[in-house]
């Protein structure tokens, strides 16, 4: 076990990798609830097969410190943001999201979903966790389902009533979005064609990362089978989700942030959109076309919410696919997008293959990784070449004709390549462009 470790790979998403175990668990746990100082925590878990092992775990370093135990079973990661709202106490889940099936980790979250990262928090876990916990589990401990009222609570804030006769597939990934999407499509009037909806932590049919080409074949196929509406694909906590349109085509992240943006808009007029800075720059310029006050800031989740709580923003989103809400305590969730999604369709009667055309003036590159020596270096490298820029989240530089954000990754020595311009061909020239300045690691790929 080796805690800095542990504590240095819980990124701006709040997993950690391989490295957890159920003494790491066991003091993290323990160190949490004596931070958190609550009466009670909530802990989820997702499917994968050391997760029952680790949520007894945290479980137990939180009922060492007093506190009582609220354990919601195998669910998504939302549906413990929205206990930790509903209930207003402190959650855990135990999840490693995305990341391969070997891999573990914890996202935790305060009272009302509110985020602990790195500048909220977390810091002060991590000194507690050397901690070594009491064996007396004087905590008290229960379970409990929250699924019933959570359908109650998506269902209302995406006024699911005035989504129509839809048809949707859905890939769950084999991840915990089974949990609950069957119940969700008993209560709309859109139909379900389900795909991998039952939870399995081996991952059977493919990696639970929706972001990877090579994981949507199948619902790919499927949609062209079945020709449905929408296409969604979920990740393995399912906070997150990845749309395709009834032509069979990706939306990016940026697409349904602009889209959900100018939804909420119509009804919240001049009201604050969060989004951060890899988004597209459409983004910002349909929001104020909106009549709305754009948001930009840095990315992850603990970034967002928080900004989200200072500005009274009704919604804010991720160009990788995650989508927060004001009414969902600011928490994200793949589920409402979809649902809120569905809406908008069955709202403008038109296909979303149309729809989509007016939120998508640019061509992007998607998240190019470069393996380099240090990080550090290679940024202020290309900062020197392009005159500074800004410094918010890695590098951004306004070219002109395009702009591109380079940023370092929290746990390996990675720059992270984001580039957009008005089109494919001006893409690849400003990706060349910026790499022929970066010394990459020769043979690591991209």
């Amino acid at each position: 076990m080796d805690l800095d470790a542990i504590f240095k790979a819980y990124d701006v998403r709040g997993t950690v990798p391989a490295e957890l175990d159920e003494e790491a668990a066991r003091r993290i746990g323990y160190a949490f609830a004596r931070f958190a100082g609550a009466d009670r925590i909530v802990i989820g878990r997702d499917a994968r097969t050391s997760s029952p092992v680790l949520a007894a775990a945290l479980g137990d370093g939180i009922r060492a410190s007093g506190t009582a135990v609220s354990d919601l079973g195998m669910i998504t990661t939302d549906m413990v943001y929205f206990a930790s709202g509903h209930f207003d106490t402190p959650g855990a889940m135990i999840t490693a999201s995305h990341n391969p099936k070997g891999y573990n980790g914890i996202k935790l979250c305060l009272a009302g979903a509110a985020p602990v990262g790195a500048e909220s928090g977390l810091v002060e876990v991590r000194a507690l966790a050397d901690d070594d916990p009491p064996l007396d589990l004087s905590g008290p401990y229960r379970s409990d389902d929250v699924l019933d009222a959570y359908l109650d609570h998506v269902l209302l804030v995406a006024g699911a009533s005035s989504i129509g006769s839809l048809r949707v597939a859905v890939d769950g990934g084999n991840g915990v979005a089974g949990v609950a999407i069957s119940s969700i499509f008993d209560r709309i009037e859109a139909d379900l064609i389900g795909l991998y909806l039952d939870p399995d932590g081996t991952f059977p049919n493919h990696h639970p990362d929706p972001l990877r080409p090579e994981n949507l074949v199948d619902i790919t196929a499927l949609m062209a089978r079945e020709h449905p509406d929408l296409g969604v694909a979920f990740d393995g906590d399912a906070d997150r989700a990845f749309f395709i349109d009834d032509a069979g085509d990706p939306l990016p992240g940026s697409t349904i942030t602009a889209m959900v943006a100018k939804w909420f808009l119509a009804e919240s007029s001049g009201a604050s959109i969060v989004h951060n800075l890899i988004c597209s720059k459409a983004v910002a310029e349909i929001v104020s076309a909106a009549g709305g006050t754009p948001v930009r800031t840095r990315v992850g989740h603990s970034y967002i919410k928080q900004v989200m709580a200072d500005t009274g923003a009704v919604f804010g989103g991720e160009h990788s696919g995650h989508y927060y809400f004001k009414d969902n305590y600011r928490a994200d969730s793949g589920i409402l997008a979809m649902l809120v999604l569905l809406r908008i369709i069955s709202e403008e009667k038109r296909p979303l293959s149309e729809l989509r055309v007016e939120f998508e003036p640019y061509a992007q590159s998607g998240e190019i990784n470069m393996v380099v020596a240090d990080t550090g270096v290679e940024i202020e490298r290309v900062a020197a070449e392009f005159g500074g820029g800004d410094r918010l989240d890695g590098l951004t530089a306004d070219v002109g004709d395009g702009w591109f954000n380079l940023r370092p990754s929290n746990t390996e020595p990675v720059l992270r390549l984001n580039v957009e311009a008005p089109d494919v061909r001006g893409v690849e020239k400003l990706v060349a462009l910026v790499r022929a300045h970066i010394e990459e690691v020769p043979g690591a790929g991209s």
